[in-house]
């Protein structure tokens, strides 16, 4: 009697799972969604490709070095990396000597407090110090922005599908205004028109204005399209700063795998070799 009750249950529920995707289904093929604005402007972000991208990929570090500059350059003017500390840049190539001469001049000093008075101060970085934020909290943050808050760059990629690629885009994909945009969703008052973004209009003004905006110490030719490029690759390593080390982790632990899937079967094979059916 329990199992007659529990297969009609079982019945009733899966009938009614049926006919649930049935009348979806239906609906979705004579009641379409109307397309939203944002998704008739809205662009998927561009092909890119990184010597980091699959599974035999690995930094370029002297990539991640000319990112690291149009970040301290040009990004750090309003987005923190709170995750990240100085001498985390030795993973780059830098020396220690050179880690702490990047610490040392940073533009924008470390809040300290005076040991003479108690009083809130500013000290130049050490290579223990997290990369210091631009503003002091919140409220300056959005009193400098227009009211709008610079998101912490850190682990930005990571927050973003195929992250790296939509940083570039970003970075490369202002537009003018399409005449066929309606009117309630051009860029208001501060807001600029970026496809790329997920309703178009973003508070950040195009922080790559041009070619040669930094230098290089490479020599490297600093265009819009290679500065976004290489600032995308460094925020990728900001996100990730151990992916080689799991991807060689992940390549170990596989071919662990198969040796042992060889050893094994040979073992079986061995111990009923002699063995009749």
């Amino acid at each position: 009697m329990v199992r007659l009750i529990a297969g009609l249950v079982g019945l009733f529920f899966s009938g009614m799972l049926l006919i649930s995707f049935v009348t979806g289904a239906y609906t979705a093929v004579t009641e379409p969604a109307t397309p939203t604005v944002e998704s008739r402007f809205h662009k998927h972000p561009k092909k890119v490709s990184f010597k980091h991208d699959g599974p035999f990929g690995h930094y370029d570090k002297a990539q991640l070095q000319r990112g690291l500059k149009v970040y301290a350059e040009v990004c750090s003017a309003c987005h923190s990396l709170n995750q990240i500390a100085f001498r985390n840049f030795e993973d780059l190539g830098y020396s220690e000597d050179e880690v702490k001469a990047i610490a040392k001049g940073w533009k924008t000093e470390v809040p300290s407090i005076n040991p003479e008075t108690g009083e809130p101060a500013t000290r130049p970085g050490l290579p223990s110090d997290k990369i210091p934020a631009p503003f002091a909290n919140e409220t300056a943050a959005r009193a400098a922005n227009n009211n709008a808050l610079p998101p912490d760059l850190s682990l930005m990629t990571k927050a973003r599908h195929n992250g790296t690629a939509y940083v570039y885009s970003l970075l490369t994909g202002y537009q003018p205004v399409p005449a066929s945009l309606p009117k309630e969703n051009r860029p208001g008052t501060g807001l600029h028109y970026n496809p790329y973004f997920a309703n178009l209009n973003l508070a950040m003004a195009p922080p790559l204005t041009g070619d040669d905006q930094v230098t290089f110490d490479d020599g490297t030719k600093a265009t819009k399209e290679q500065m976004a490029k290489d600032v995308a690759a460094f925020l990728t390593w900001t996100a990730e700063p151990k992916m080689e080390a799991r991807k060689t982790a992940g390549w170990a632990s596989l071919v662990f795998l198969i040796i042992f899937t060889a050893l094994t079967y040979l073992s079986y094979r061995t111990i009923w070799a002699d063995k009749k059916h």
